[in-house]
Protein backbone atom coordinates (compact mmCIF):
# COMPACT_ATOMS: atom_id res chain seq x y z
CA UNK A 1 0.00 0.00 0.00
CA UNK A 2 1.18 3.66 -0.58
CA UNK A 3 2.61 5.84 2.19
CA UNK A 4 0.03 8.28 3.41
CA UNK A 5 1.97 11.49 1.39
CA UNK A 6 1.99 8.61 -1.60
CA UNK A 7 -1.92 8.94 -0.81
CA UNK A 8 -1.94 12.36 -1.12
CA UNK A 9 -0.05 12.50 -4.19
CA UNK A 10 -2.36 10.49 -5.61
CA UNK A 11 -5.05 11.98 -4.79
CA UNK A 12 -4.25 15.13 -5.62
CA UNK A 13 -3.45 14.02 -9.57
CA UNK A 14 -6.85 12.48 -9.79
CA UNK A 15 -8.30 16.06 -8.41
CA UNK A 16 -6.28 18.01 -10.74
CA UNK A 17 -2.41 16.76 -11.21
CA UNK A 18 -0.91 19.62 -8.90
CA UNK A 19 2.08 17.97 -8.22
CA UNK A 20 3.76 21.16 -6.03
CA UNK A 21 1.32 19.86 -3.59
CA UNK A 22 3.01 17.37 -2.69
CA UNK A 23 4.28 19.10 0.37
CA UNK A 24 1.21 19.51 2.05
CA UNK A 25 1.49 17.02 4.51
CA UNK A 26 4.59 16.93 6.41
CA UNK A 27 5.94 15.35 9.37
CA UNK A 28 8.98 15.51 12.41
CA UNK A 29 10.75 12.48 11.64
CA UNK A 30 10.92 10.06 8.97
CA UNK A 31 8.28 9.00 7.15
CA UNK A 32 6.66 5.64 7.85
CA UNK A 33 5.71 3.22 5.66
CA UNK A 34 2.22 2.40 5.17
CA UNK A 35 1.41 -1.08 4.87
CA UNK A 36 -1.47 -3.30 4.98
CA UNK A 37 -0.75 -3.63 8.80
CA UNK A 38 0.50 -1.17 11.72
CA UNK A 39 3.01 -3.36 12.88
CA UNK A 40 4.79 -3.26 9.56
CA UNK A 41 5.39 0.35 10.03
CA UNK A 42 1.85 2.31 9.23
CA UNK A 43 1.30 5.10 10.87
CA UNK A 44 0.00 5.09 13.98
CA UNK A 45 -2.75 7.30 15.67
CA UNK A 46 -0.45 9.06 18.45
CA UNK A 47 1.83 9.91 16.06
CA UNK A 48 -0.51 13.15 14.72
CA UNK A 49 0.89 15.51 17.16
CA UNK A 50 4.26 15.00 14.40
CA UNK A 51 1.92 16.07 11.63
CA UNK A 52 0.44 19.55 10.40
CA UNK A 53 -2.64 19.72 9.38
CA UNK A 54 -2.98 19.29 5.37
CA UNK A 55 -4.76 22.24 5.28
CA UNK A 56 -2.29 24.16 6.65
CA UNK A 57 -0.90 24.73 3.09
CA UNK A 58 -3.93 26.39 1.73
CA UNK A 59 -4.48 28.60 4.79
CA UNK A 60 -0.29 30.39 4.06
CA UNK A 61 -1.47 31.02 0.48
CA UNK A 62 -5.23 30.62 -0.21
CA UNK A 63 -4.87 32.31 -3.43
CA UNK A 64 -2.66 29.88 -4.84
CA UNK A 65 -5.41 27.53 -4.48
CA UNK A 66 -8.72 26.94 -6.30
CA UNK A 67 -11.91 25.87 -4.71
CA UNK A 68 -11.80 21.88 -5.65
CA UNK A 69 -8.24 21.90 -4.29
CA UNK A 70 -9.57 23.46 -1.01
CA UNK A 71 -12.36 21.21 -0.89
CA UNK A 72 -10.67 17.74 -1.44
CA UNK A 73 -8.16 19.00 1.39
CA UNK A 74 -11.20 19.49 3.59
CA UNK A 75 -12.20 16.08 2.82
CA UNK A 76 -8.57 14.59 3.23
CA UNK A 77 -7.92 16.25 6.41
CA UNK A 78 -11.58 14.85 8.00
CA UNK A 79 -10.85 11.92 6.84
CA UNK A 80 -7.34 11.18 8.57
CA UNK A 81 -8.75 12.31 11.64
CA UNK A 82 -11.32 9.95 12.06
CA UNK A 83 -8.78 7.20 10.73
CA UNK A 84 -5.88 7.92 12.94
CA UNK A 85 -8.50 8.48 15.98
CA UNK A 86 -9.90 4.67 14.74
CA UNK A 87 -6.83 3.34 14.83
CA UNK A 88 -5.87 4.34 18.07
CA UNK A 89 -8.95 3.07 19.88
CA UNK A 90 -8.83 -0.41 18.08
CA UNK A 91 -5.33 -0.50 19.18
CA UNK A 92 -6.00 0.37 22.37
CA UNK A 93 -9.10 -1.45 23.47
CA UNK A 94 -9.00 -4.52 21.13
CA UNK A 95 -5.60 -4.76 20.73
CA UNK A 96 -6.47 -4.99 16.98
CA UNK A 97 -5.47 -2.76 13.51
CA UNK A 98 -7.80 -0.87 11.08
CA UNK A 99 -6.95 -3.43 8.56
CA UNK A 100 -8.14 -6.18 10.17
CA UNK A 101 -11.60 -4.44 11.16
CA UNK A 102 -12.19 -4.15 8.11
CA UNK A 103 -11.61 -7.63 6.43
CA UNK A 104 -14.02 -8.76 9.34
CA UNK A 105 -16.50 -5.92 7.39
CA UNK A 106 -16.42 -7.35 4.76
CA UNK A 107 -16.62 -11.22 5.54
CA UNK A 108 -19.24 -9.95 7.91
CA UNK A 109 -21.63 -9.43 4.64
CA UNK A 110 -21.02 -12.67 3.43
CA UNK A 111 -22.12 -15.57 5.31
CA UNK A 112 -20.97 -18.12 3.43
CA UNK A 113 -17.53 -16.16 2.84
CA UNK A 114 -15.82 -15.15 -0.01
CA UNK A 115 -12.55 -16.08 -2.20
CA UNK A 116 -9.73 -14.35 -1.48
CA UNK A 117 -9.68 -12.67 -5.11
CA UNK A 118 -13.53 -10.91 -4.16
CA UNK A 119 -11.95 -9.74 -0.76
CA UNK A 120 -8.70 -7.99 -2.37
CA UNK A 121 -11.16 -6.23 -5.03
CA UNK A 122 -13.70 -5.03 -1.84
CA UNK A 123 -10.56 -3.56 -0.05
CA UNK A 124 -8.81 -2.63 -2.76
CA UNK A 125 -5.62 -4.01 -1.67
CA UNK A 126 -3.26 -6.65 -3.54
CA UNK A 127 -3.87 -10.61 -2.96
CA UNK A 128 -0.12 -10.97 -1.56
CA UNK A 129 -0.89 -8.36 1.82
CA UNK A 130 -4.23 -9.78 1.98
CA UNK A 131 -2.53 -13.28 2.24
CA UNK A 132 -0.74 -12.96 5.23
CA UNK A 133 -3.02 -11.12 7.57
CA UNK A 134 -6.06 -13.13 6.94
CA UNK A 135 -3.36 -16.08 7.75
CA UNK A 136 -2.80 -14.31 11.11
CA UNK A 137 -6.71 -14.23 11.44
CA UNK A 138 -7.08 -17.87 10.90
CA UNK A 139 -4.28 -18.97 13.29
CA UNK A 140 -5.66 -16.41 16.12
CA UNK A 141 -9.55 -17.80 15.37
CA UNK A 142 -11.22 -15.06 13.57
CA UNK A 143 -11.56 -16.75 10.26
CA UNK A 144 -11.63 -20.20 8.78
CA UNK A 145 -10.45 -21.26 5.18
CA UNK A 146 -12.18 -23.99 3.27
CA UNK A 147 -11.17 -25.23 0.06
CA UNK A 148 -14.00 -24.97 -2.85
CA UNK A 149 -15.72 -28.08 -3.94
CA UNK A 150 -15.34 -28.02 -7.76
CA UNK A 151 -11.95 -26.67 -7.46
CA UNK A 152 -9.51 -27.18 -4.41
CA UNK A 153 -6.87 -24.64 -5.41
CA UNK A 154 -9.78 -22.02 -5.00
CA UNK A 155 -10.13 -21.09 -0.71
CA UNK A 156 -13.32 -19.82 0.38
CA UNK A 157 -12.34 -17.47 3.38
CA UNK A 158 -15.19 -16.47 6.03
CA UNK A 159 -15.90 -15.61 9.59
CA UNK A 160 -15.90 -18.36 12.66
CA UNK A 161 -18.99 -18.39 14.81
CA UNK A 162 -15.85 -16.86 17.24
CA UNK A 163 -15.17 -14.10 14.72
CA UNK A 164 -18.46 -13.14 14.20
CA UNK A 165 -19.31 -12.38 17.72
CA UNK A 166 -16.10 -10.89 18.34
CA UNK A 167 -16.43 -8.95 15.09
CA UNK A 168 -20.06 -7.46 16.24
CA UNK A 169 -18.62 -6.42 19.67
CA UNK A 170 -15.66 -4.24 17.83
CA UNK A 171 -18.36 -2.91 15.46
CA UNK A 172 -20.77 -1.91 18.13
CA UNK A 173 -17.96 0.45 19.88
CA UNK A 174 -16.61 1.32 16.52
CA UNK A 175 -19.98 2.55 15.52
CA UNK A 176 -20.42 4.38 18.71
CA UNK A 177 -17.07 6.30 18.14
CA UNK A 178 -18.11 7.44 14.92
CA UNK A 179 -21.41 9.03 16.10
CA UNK A 180 -19.30 10.96 18.98
CA UNK A 181 -16.90 11.91 16.59
CA UNK A 182 -19.87 13.69 14.55
CA UNK A 183 -21.70 14.69 17.12
CA UNK A 184 -21.20 18.32 16.13
CA UNK A 185 -22.56 17.82 12.89
CA UNK A 186 -26.78 18.33 13.51
CA UNK A 187 -28.55 15.65 11.37
CA UNK A 188 -30.50 16.95 9.11
CA UNK A 189 -27.09 18.92 7.90
CA UNK A 190 -24.78 15.06 8.02
CA UNK A 191 -27.87 14.15 5.60
CA UNK A 192 -27.65 17.16 3.13
CA UNK A 193 -23.73 16.35 3.42
CA UNK A 194 -24.30 13.12 2.94
CA UNK A 195 -26.50 13.68 -0.17
CA UNK A 196 -23.67 16.27 -1.74
CA UNK A 197 -20.77 13.68 -1.01
CA UNK A 198 -22.94 11.41 -3.08
CA UNK A 199 -22.87 13.77 -6.25
CA UNK A 200 -19.14 13.81 -5.77
CA UNK A 201 -18.60 10.75 -5.90
CA UNK A 202 -20.70 9.95 -9.24
CA UNK A 203 -18.33 13.23 -10.24
CA UNK A 204 -14.84 11.18 -9.46
CA UNK A 205 -16.47 8.02 -11.09
CA UNK A 206 -17.12 9.48 -14.57
CA UNK A 207 -14.00 11.58 -14.92
CA UNK A 208 -12.16 8.19 -14.27
CA UNK A 209 -13.81 6.99 -16.59
CA UNK A 210 -13.12 8.95 -18.66
CA UNK A 211 -9.85 8.97 -18.73
CA UNK A 212 -9.04 5.17 -18.78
Amino acid sequence: MPSRRGLLAWGLAVAGGLAPALGMLRRSGPEGDASMEPEHGAMEADEDAGWLDAETKVEEAPGAHGGDLRLWLRLFTCATLVENEVRRRLRQEFDFTLPRFDLLAQLERAEDGMVLGEISKRMMVSPGNLTDMVERMVEAGYVSRTPLASDRRVQIVALTVWGRGEFRRIADRHSEWIGKLFAGLPPAEGAALTAELGKLKQSIRAALGKAR
